[in-house]
């Protein structure tokens, strides 16, 4: 069937049979996280797991050294405690070519997929044969009833090969891979509504602040409206941190994460990063101002690693005037026995990805 060749190994973007584990491969470390049912249509977090990851390991997303990786994988799996052996995995968005079309709506699968092919030789820079290549039907086109709207997302087989190797080697099956950016983007559902104040109709950038790069994405009713990237992340304090204090990179880092810094760390180190982030942020939105029809923005979401460093989201509020909070995609989900509150508010900045991922346990199939 065309739909094999064009998914080889699995259905890149479709939903799997459950159960797996979001398992989110970044710069810098391993994020586990494992959802359940708990009824109502609720969710429960079972368990997760942070795992760092050596330097350079992972590079500008691509996997350097698949023998490290997996070695971490197989530590996060284990410290984990769980069972489960499937896991779904997502690629970082620069990896991947995504187009939206549309197509006449009523079709055969088949006639569909051959469709998708043909509007993929336009877009893809190389030659089907080197890429894994998938469709998603959206919706009706708002436009026209008689066409859907299709999303096409393909990325080079080495890309995901490598991410099924790791998992392999760390005895795990993967069983569905994504893109990070919709990974991050499952998981805002579970923020927007009442106790956020977030709803569809209102416009939202989420400012997912990495180790290295610093993503601004704005949504406005459930689409993603703009995307930015700026070269400011978690990294760049750890390295202030190690200059200004004299000391390795990576007994800077845990000082980072566990405390203990001299006390001039705040105002001499802490408060100029904070700075630069914001100012990015700013300049993020004013990019945004002027290349969309968009004038105002209601709230901004702070993710990622460095989300939870002290003043930010106040700063951020202070200095743009817009509502700001710190993402927590698990605030209206049960929590296991197994997860501490405390801990889990604190990591769950960096869990959208992860939690996204885990998520797909409840795609139905």
């Amino acid at each position: 069937m065309l739909k094999e060749s064009l998914a080889s190994q699995f259905d890149f973007l479709q939903a799997k049979a459950p159960p797996v584990i979001g398992v989110d491969i970044s710069s810098s470390s391993v994020k586990m996280v494992e959802l359940a049912d708990a009824g109502k249509g609720l969710y429960r977090i079972e368990r997760y797991v942070i795992e760092p990851l050596p330097k350079d390991t992972v590079t500008d997303g691509n996997i350097a050294n698949i023998e490290a990786a997996s070695e971490a994988v197989k530590r996060a799996w284990k410290n984990m405690g769980t069972r489960i052996k499937h896991v779904a995995m997502a690629l970082p968005s620069a990896a991947v070519i995504t187009k939206k079309v549309t197509l006449a709506a009523n079709q055969r699968e088949e006639d569909m997929e051959f469709q998708v092919q043909a509007e993929a030789n336009q877009y893809i820079p190389f030659s089907l044969d080197e890429v894994n290549l998938d469709f998603h039907v959206i919706g009706p086109n708002p436009t026209n009833e008689e066409e859907v709207e299709v999303l096409i997302a393909a990325s080079r087989k080495e890309k995901i090969e490598d991410r099924v190797a790791v998992a392999q080697a760390a005895g795990l099956k993967t069983q569905v891979i994504d893109v990070e950016s919709f990974a991050a983007l499952a998981a805002f559902d579970m923020i927007k509504g009442a106790t956020s104040g977030i709803q569809d109709e209102d416009v939202t950038a989420i400012v997912d602040i990495g180790a290295q790069i610093t993503r601004v994405t704005v949504m406005h009713q459930d689409q993603s409206v703009y995307t930015r990237e700026q070269q400011i992340g978690g990294a760049q304090l750890t390295q202030d941190i190690a200059r200004q204090f004299d000391m390795p990179l990576e007994e800077a880092e845990i000082a980072k994460r566990t405390g203990g810094l001299p006390e001039n760390y705040g105002p001499d180190v802490l408060q100029p990063f904070n700075e630069k982030v914001v100012m990015e942020i700013q300049r993020a939105l004013q990019f945004f101002f002027t290349s969309t029809q968009f004038n105002k923005v209601d709230h901004i979401v702070l993710s990622g690693g460095s989300a939870m460093l002290d003043g930010l989201e106040e700063m951020v509020a202070n200095r743009t005037q817009v509502h700001t909070l710190v993402a927590n995609p698990f605030s209206n989900m049960a929590l296991s026995s197994k997860v501490k509150p405390r801990q889990l508010t604190q990591d769950a900045p960096s869990l959208m990805v992860a939690c996204g991922l885990a998520l797909r346990r409840f795609d139905p199939s």
